[in-house]
């Protein structure tokens, strides 16, 4: 207990002393030890060249003025040549580049001053020394120094035992990561792993590297207590393959950042965190096409509504960064479109972008703004969507979802946009829900208003599934539970969902809106549909926890609304590809504008009466597939995005 009193003691006063002193005080510290160790070394030379020297003998003498003439040489030249410059905790392999560089700058330089002079003569084998020495003592003393400094901090900073970790992956990001670790204190690596044979048995900053089949081996003899995963460039098929082995081991598992992202900057190497189940969901993206990407966006005015939403929001940043000449973020909420207006500002400074508060079932306040900045695109992505809170709130949905709609598509035709994209969803279609039920009807709405002769607005609409992380997901309610130990809950054993990323369903939003003639419904390739239990399973599991021993999962039953299985099509014949292989195009069911406007009409006023008996009768009149769920939904089968692309493939 002393020790460690006096270590933390001893740590804190350094620790003091180093914040107390200026770099230039540094500076002059370090400049002052290697004058020191400039005069030990060039006294040692003498001693090995003469076998013995006494510092007042007639051999040392004569080369005094030398002597000191190469002690004012060196500093000068290890100030010019950066050697005060690295910060020497931090100081990696560049620090001993410095230093070799230093140390025969200032020899060569003092040896061609000798030269030039004539009578400026040391032996040539003092010089030699004294340059070996030099270069010895002086990265010696500040590794010393380091190893001294790092070590104390870590033992008064040691309350409990650092975290054990394997590091999976021996490649440039893997080593890299462990001379990271190298220097801090809570993570102390044990060894490498990767599937390379080639690296088996060698050594990698002082860990050994080993077969992946000796890890269950490996996280017992070393007491392991996770695995950090450093694989960012690896694709994302084989990144499962390693996951789902890793699953079986009961052994927490990070990762560190995806390849883009240490590419983009925004994020080091070094920056670690937890395996998500976002890195099994995922999939191997298409590139995006630029063409498409910039044709409704580049150097043109963009409206965005719901733009502090999941989609809305991701739909702003991908914008952003394609040179619009203004981007107009359209919001109800006043924090929502604070938080996203800040964020954009911060990441793209020279963005010409504009705030406004508004609903969009206000034509006159969203016509207004349309024709303020003079918009040439509308994302139209404001919507209630959680299901069971529109269930029991029709009226509300109503409004929102499908007047919203409305009045957004005519302020559009009125103020002559040229473009309109409509952000559906899967469970528009045969809904068993009130939310699905009113995106099948905007979809309608926006289907009639492309069929009227003389619309010069072209309007589009893109349907997909969950995307991951969204406000309401699955996945982030997930991750609270299992942090908290509390059981997860899943509505059914059954129930499976289509799931993808936030920023490659904007960025495949966008496209399919430059695809569009009119009236299309585009359709995202969402992969397959995931198992909402295995999903909880493989969270449990990556966690490095134990089901039923620390952590139950909980069956709590279908919500009111809620679908076993969601679909993307009514019918997968009318499903065709397009130019981009993950869109989809599909021409449904419509009803003309003559027909529809009187049927929204009483759909409208029995929100603005909240009848929701009403409001269900006239939803079963828009849309006939429109089936209220009645206690256990009944199973039905999904139509896959798979299936649609090999059957649109086929059609070619």
């Amino acid at each position: 207990m002393m020790q460690h009193w006096l270590t933390k003691k001893l740590a804190a006063t350094i620790q003091k002393v180093a914040v107390s002193m200026s770099r230039q005080q540094k500076h002059f510290f370090l400049l002052s030890l290697d004058v020191i160790l400039f005069m030990v070394a060039i006294y040692g030379a003498f001693g090995l060249r003469f076998s013995s020297v006494d510092p007042i003998s007639e051999t040392l003498l004569p080369y005094i003025w030398l002597i000191l003439l190469l002690i004012v040489i060196k500093p000068l030249v290890f100030m010019a040549t950066g050697m005060y410059r690295p910060v020497l905790r931090y100081a990696g392999l560049e620090f001993l580049f410095t230093a070799v560089k230093a140390v025969l700058v200032s020899s060569g330089a003092f040896v061609l001053l000798a030269y030039l002079l004539g009578f400026l003569r040391l032996p040539r084998s003092v010089l030699v020394n004294d340059a070996l020495l030099t270069l010895f003592l002086v990265v010696g003393v500040r590794l010393l120094i380091r190893w001294f400094v790092n070590t104390i901090i870590c033992l008064a900073s040691q309350n409990k035992a650092p975290e054990r970790v394997i590091i999976y992956g021996a490649g440039t990001a893997g080593s890299q990561l462990a001379r990271t670790l190298a220097h801090n204190h809570a993570c102390k690596p044990l060894a490498f792993v990767d599937d390379d044979t080639s690296l088996h048995n060698q050594i990698i900053q002082g860990l050994i590297v080993y077969s992946p089949k000796q890890l269950s081996r490996l996280i017992a003899q070393k007491s392991a207590d996770s695995i950090l995963l450093a694989m960012p460039s690896v694709g994302w098929t084989t990144k499962r393959d390693i996951l789902d082995r890793l699953q079986s081991l009961s052994i927490p598992v990070k990762t560190v950042p995806c390849i883009s992202e240490i590419l983009s900057g925004k994020i080091s190497v070094k920056e670690i965190r937890d395996i998500d189940i976002a890195d099994l969901l995922g999939r191997e993206e298409v590139a995006p096409d630029p063409e498409l990407l910039k044709m409704n966006i580049g150097g043109k005015s963009v409206l965005v509504t719901g733009a502090g939403g999941s989609i809305g929001s991701e739909l702003c940043r991908q914008i952003a960064k394609q040179d619009p000449k203004c981007l107009v973020l359209y919001e109800l909420s006043e924090f929502a479109l604070y938080t996203i207006d800040m964020e954009l500002a911060e990441t793209y400074p020279s963005l010409n972008r504009v705030g406004c508060l508004g609903s969009v079932a206000d034509k006159s306040r969203l016509s207004s703004i349309i024709s303020q900045y003079r918009v040439d695109t509308v994302y139209h992505a404001a919507a209630y969507k959680h299901v069971p809170l529109v269930e029991a709130n029709p009226a509300p949905g109503i409004l929102n979802n499908v007047l919203g709609t409305f009045s957004a598509a005519q302020c559009a035709i009125k103020c002559g946009v040229p473009s309109f994209v409509l952000i559906s969803t899967d469970k528009a279609v045969r809904p068993t829900n009130i939310m699905g039920a009113t995106k099948r009807v905007a979809e309608l709405i926006i289907q009639a208003l492309a069929d009227r002769p003389g619309t010069s607005t072209c309007f589009t609409m893109v349907r997909f599934g969950n995307v991951l992380d969204s406000s309401g997901s699955v996945v982030p309610r997930f991750r609270k539970q299992i942090a908290a130990r509390q059981p997860i809950t899943v509505t059914h054993p059954e129930m499976t969902r289509y799931f993808m990323s936030i920023p490659e369903a904007a960025r495949l939003v966008i496209q399919a809106g430059a695809m569009g003639k009119g009236g299309e419904i585009f359709l995202l390739d969402m992969g397959e549909p995931v198992r909402i239990y295995d999903l909880a399973v493989q969270m449990i599991k990556l966690s490095g926890l134990v089901i039923k021993r620390d952590i139950e999962i909980k069956i709590t039953g279908l919500r009111p609304g809620e679908k076993l299985h969601e679909e993307l099509l009514v019918d997968s014949a009318n499903a065709r590809s397009t130019k981009h292989p993950k869109i989809f195009c599909a021409r449904e069911s419509k009803i003309h504008w003559e027909f529809l406007q009187p049927r929204l009409e009483e759909l409208f006023e029995a929100a603005r009466c909240n009848d929701s008996a009403s409001i269900k009768q006239e939803l079963k009149k828009l849309v006939p597939e429109y089936m209220p769920a009645k206690g256990e939904v009944k199973s039905i089968r999904a139509i896959t995005s798979s299936g649609i692309m090999a059957k649109a493939v086929g059609e070619k």
